[in-house]
């Protein structure tokens, strides 16, 4: 049993980081987790960055908060080190969305035409596509295969975006973001109007009609390096509210709003600082995956970083 104050965030957090000295364990934090997990990652940023950063630490244990899909990219880029997600509730329902098998099928329906993978897919899915993409580089993967055709899996709203700037045509499963469906062009006209000169930034993720009144759109990592850069007052961000907290610490003289009051999503919020501590003293939720699942995984992102 915890004998430390569980009110207290600070013993919590320095709890963690004797923890992670002790065992030779790094923490790795999604753009997206709760402020207080943000805090003492030793690396934050969005799930792939995470992963290949981790590549070339000489830590023994990563310990990565965010959603199962992204420790499981941990443990594909990382086989040496024992990966843990903190927390084993923490899932993704656009992961959901698709199967293994149903990627299968999908490439049966079209014959010939490469299957590019968002990041945001399960270890099995990864394995039997042709190459991952992230929401950065979904563009430039798509436009680097052969052929007229590219199956994107999963998201429907990142293939929509992709086709904008492709003369392939770009066939999409129907997945989607729960959490980025929500913003509405409503809800841009009507903050518009409340923060006049404010910029409005969304992520790939977000609906076609919602991409349509963007002033920028860009991946989180890209919109953290947006907002410096900008000279704009106001800005209102369209994707999970977490992002915003190293936003206001990095430009304290700027304001962010986001886009949609209901843009949380519950699972990057399931972590924490509890979670964090039991995982790693009793060595548990570690993430495991097959060799041969690992392998294949492995090939597509590798074929995507070979870019």
């Amino acid at each position: 049993m915890n004998t430390y104050d569980k009110n207290d965030i600070k013993t919590k957090q320095e709890i963690i980081k004797d923890l992670l000295k002790k065992k030779n364990a790094i923490l790795l934090a999604h753009n997206y987790q709760r402020e207080e997990v943000q805090d003492i990652a030793d690396f934050q940023g969005d799930s792939l960055e995470l992963s290949i950063k981790a590549n070339k630490t000489d830590a023994d244990i990563i310990v990565f908060c965010g959603v199962r899909f992204m420790a499981e990219n941990a443990a594909i880029m990382n086989p040496d080190k024992i990966v843990i997600l903190p927390n084993e509730n923490a899932g993704c329902p656009m992961v959901g969305m698709i199967t293994a098998k149903d990627i299968i099928n999908f490439k049966n329906d079209y014959p010939g035409a490469p299957v590019v993978a968002y990041v945001n897919t399960s270890a099995e899915c990864k394995a039997v596509s042709d190459i991952c993409c992230t929401s950065a580089n979904a563009v430039k993967v798509v436009n680097s295969l052969p052929g007229k055709r590219v199956l994107m899996v999963p998201d429907k709203n990142l293939g929509s975006y992709v086709q904008r700037f492709t003369d392939k045509e770009v066939t999409s499963w129907p997945g989607y973001c729960p959490p980025h469906k929500r913003t509405t062009p409503e809800d841009i006209k009507t903050l518009k109007e409340k923060y006049p000169g404010a910029v409005f930034v969304a992520h790939p993720e977000s609906t076609p009609e919602t991409i349509d009144v963007a002033d920028h759109v860009s991946s989180t990592s890209g919109m953290y390096k947006f907002v410096r850069e900008s000279n704009a007052k106001y800005f209102i961000i369209g994707t999970e509210q977490g992002i915003m907290y190293k936003m206001k610490k990095e430009n304290p003289d700027k304001v962010f709003i986001s886009s949609n009051k209901g843009l949380i999503c519950p699972n990057m919020k399931r972590t924490h600082l509890e979670d964090v501590i039991a995982s790693l003293s009793n060595m548990k939720n570690i993430i495991r995956i097959s060799e041969d699942i690992r392998l294949r995984a492995r090939k597509s992102i590798e074929n995507m970083l070979a870019l």
